[in-house]
């Protein structure tokens, strides 16, 4: 191989490194990876049922928080 192709492959090879160290560390600055929740949520509820009432009570909950909001006093 000739030296050429080396170094354009390396060159290559570190400005897409570069590009994703940057976008990884973009997602870190703006919280992509804030979930505390998830794992928590995964562990708590076994069946699929269970997920799917807590889901219901979330949304019963976030309509009521709606409501309440936009209630005229």
């Amino acid at each position: 191989m000739d030296s050429w192709v080396v170094a354009m492959m390396l060159g290559a090879s570190l400005f897409l490194g570069a590009i994703a160290l940057a976008a990884f560390l973009w997602g870190i600055k703006n919280g992509q990876f804030d979930d505390e929740k998830k794992m928590m949520n995964q562990v708590q509820y076994d069946d699929e049922s269970e997920l799917n009432d807590a889901a219901n009570q979330q949304r019963k909950k976030e309509s009521v928080n709606k409501t309440e909001a936009y209630r005229p006093e």
